[in-house]
């Protein structure tokens, strides 16, 4: 997956743009609103969907493989935005225990063990009440049944690339033990779950 991002998305440098998301506008009025100071985004790229927390009073700390997207981070946002260099599957970087965590469009390239990790290991990283954000691209997505069957509801779209394609049911199965109190349908560069959960023991 490293070597892939590498070669086909970072070397073209910016690609989506230095504004972030309509999920993390979404996620940062979230935290704003629920007194949140410091989150995690694993696969947090090369930045662009951090700086609008930070302009909020929010402390973010970061996940990504990529080396290259760490750089242009650091380019474009200072070197005081803090990235672990790795993947998610790795995860715990550290014992610090966040108010949120913020998980933009990652998780459906992930394979069924791998998504549970993730789903755990952030639970496991929020403070107690903290929330965490998934976004999660749903079956109603154009690309949804195309390309290689792997398995139950995910296809390799193109060479190298992965996915998982949502729907409801697969969504409470998931996230479900994990705090689940909202699934919102949002649709920006493909129709995507916003998945909202709080840690509440």
């Amino acid at each position: 997956m490293a070597e892939f991002w590498e070669k086909n998305f970072v070397e073209k440098q910016e690609m989506w743009g230095l504004e972030p998301s309509k999920s993390t506008i979404l996620a940062k009025d979230f935290f704003v609103e629920n007194l949140v100071k410091n989150i995690l985004i694993p696969g947090i790229g090369y930045g662009r969907n951090a700086q609008v927390f930070k302009e909020n009073g929010i402390a973010v700390t970061g996940i990504e493989i990529s080396k290259t997207a760490i750089d242009l981070a650091a380019k474009h946002y200072g070197s005081d935005l803090k990235i672990h260099h790795g993947s998610v599957t790795d995860m715990p970087f550290d014992n610090y225990h966040y108010d949120g965590i913020f998980c933009y469009a990652l998780i459906h390239l992930l394979d069924s063990a791998e998504r549970e990790k993730l789903i755990r290991d952030c639970y496991n990283q929020l403070s107690e009440n903290g929330f965490m954000i998934f976004t999660a691209i749903t079956k109603e997505a154009q690309t949804y049944g195309k390309g290689k069957f792997i398995s139950k509801d995910r296809y390799e779209i193109f060479e190298g690339v992965k996915m998982f394609f949502y729907d409801k049911e697969s969504v409470y199965k998931e996230f479900d033990k994990f705090g689940l109190f909202e699934i919102i349908e949002l649709d920006e560069s493909f129709p995507f779950f916003f998945i909202k959960c709080k840690k509440t023991k």
